[in-house]
């Protein structure tokens, strides 16, 4: 069953705080007077069936997604909410996709980043690779909070955020998404 209410969703903050990034370096870019030659993002319409459906006794919410203009450049994003069971302790699971097509120096700066590794008895931050994509992994044991980011193509950033299950079950859910098919989107 939905809520009408709107929870906060790390997923969904994340997602608007990337956008709002890429606003701000595009703007300053523009605020100095160079030109900015900025591919088109593909419309949300093309990314939405990448979201898999729920596996066996799940639930999902309907897809969201959105490609929106920002200043001049568009941005777009797709997102899924999925969960099992009821209440507060219930499994649950977030898939977001975003094309980042219109800042390519926020692409490589943060693949960069998560070359970094940690490991301490809180949890841990360790880069990774998803079938020849880079990627990052972090879990926190107290909350029981997983996440994984892949960067496919040099331009979709796809997480996949859990809660209330084990790291290793990011590995399952990241094989739901057609990579190769999401890839090829243009």
């Amino acid at each position: 069953m939905k809520s009408t209410a709107r929870v906060y969703s790390p997923a969904r903050a994340g997602l608007f705080a990337l956008t709002l990034v890429i606003a701000l370096v595009l703007d300053a870019a523009r605020a100095q007077n160079e030109p900015i030659l900025v591919p088109e993002a593909v419309d949300y319409q093309k990314l939405l069936p990448i979201l898999p459906e729920p596996p066996s006794g799940w639930n999902a919410d309907k897809p969201e997604g959105s490609t929106e203009d920002v200043g001049g450049f568009k941005i777009t994003n797709v997102h899924r909410d999925y969960r099992k069971g009821e209440g507060e302790k219930a499994p649950s699971a977030a898939i977001s996709v975003l094309d980042s097509v219109a800042n390519p120096d926020y692409v490589s700066a943060t693949t960069e980043a998560w070359k970094s590794n940690s490991d301490s008895s809180e949890g841990y931050a360790k880069s990774v690779s998803v079938d020849g994509n880079p990627g990052f992994e972090t879990f926190e044991k107290d909350t029981k909070h997983a996440a994984l980011w892949v960067m496919v193509a040099d331009r979709y950033f796809v997480q996949v955020e859990l809660q209330n299950q084990e790291p290793n079950e990011l590995q399952d859910w990241i094989k739901r998404i057609d990579l190769k098919k999401l890839a090829g989107i243009k």
